[in-house]
């Protein structure tokens, strides 16, 4: 939630809430929400699509209640400092930063079945995303998947040794509000996650109308990457979409699903529309102007 809470504050937004946030943790990585959830630390967080089928796997009840569909690559392969990768053809048989649980994973495992290769053609490495970064600089791993404003942070430091970024077709397709069902079951608090559904919706919108402003905010003074490196990557971003029908989107999460449960990952398939609550379907659309609600995942 740390850029929603970025853009309210510079947005001036931030007291006009119509609820009251006691926190903002930073938990961003799956299997971190996951915990968080299940401990009681965390109401409601954004994602990608992976977490709630990692969740449903562990036996957690939770349901996504807002979707927000991308349909360009938001990660790329990095390479570790002085590596021979420099395509995806050369990932057989190299060692791969995989998480399971999390968008990388699914990003690792469509990138193979796009270069015609197996997991077991490769190492997959298990870690969470946030131990990708140490283990690419201490040559653990050969590649790992990386988004901004990590990647061009990394290749600052080590594009002088040979670290490169390799582009990968891979779409992840979907970035996801869902809250624990017990959460859902509490009516004052499933009417403050109806209201932040809206909220979030609108911050994007505001993030994408005000370049500028977001640079500095965020990736500058929040991330701390230059302004430089700060407009490149906002000049990489997608338009911000929000469908009023969630019909692309569940199919897609099926997709995910079947994909990585054939891999060998959580278990059996199951049907994807179980983690999805129906109720906020219409709520983030509603809340954006249409030229924000024309597009959903496919």
């Amino acid at each position: 939630m740390n850029t929603t809470r970025v853009a309210l504050e510079a947005s001036g937004q931030s007291n006009t809430l119509p609820f009251t946030v006691s926190d903002w943790p930073v938990v961003t990585a799956g299997p971190d929400v996951i915990q968080a959830f299940r401990g009681g630390a965390v109401d409601l967080a954004t994602n990608a699509g992976i977490p709630p089928i990692h969740a449903h796997a562990t036996g957690l009840d939770a349901r996504i209640v807002g979707v927000k569909v991308r349909s360009t690559p938001l990660y790329q392969l990095a390479t570790a400092p002085n590596s021979t990768i420099g395509s995806l053809a050369d990932l057989r048989g190299k060692r791969i930063g995989f998480s399971p649980g999390q968008a990388q994973g699914v990003v690792v495992l469509r990138t193979l079945r796009t270069a015609g290769l197996k997991p077991s053609d490769v190492q997959l490495v298990e870690l969470n995303s946030p131990q990708f970064l140490t283990a690419l600089q201490g040559k653990q791993i050969d590649v790992a998947p990386l988004a901004e404003p990590s990647l061009t942070k990394y290749l600052a430091q080590y594009r002088d040794q040979g670290a490169r970024a390799i582009t990968t077709p891979a779409v992840d397709a979907l970035t996801i509000l869902w809250a624990p069902t017990a959460v859902l079951k509490d009516s004052a608090k499933l009417a403050a996650v109806a209201e932040f559904v809206k909220v979030w919706a609108r911050t994007d919108v505001w993030s994408w109308e005000h370049p500028d402003q977001w640079l500095d905010a965020y990736y500058v003074k929040d991330q701390k990457v230059s302004a430089e490196d700060g407009r490149r990557i906002i000049g990489t971003l997608d338009k911000p979409y929000f469908p009023a029908n969630w019909d692309a989107a569940i199919a897609w999460e099926q997709e995910t699903v079947d994909l990585v449960t054939a891999s060998g990952y959580f278990g059996k398939s199951f049907d994807a529309h179980d983690l999805f609550d129906r109720r906020f379907e219409p709520l983030a659309a509603q809340a954006v102007p249409e030229q924000y609600r024309t597009k959903e995942a496919s």
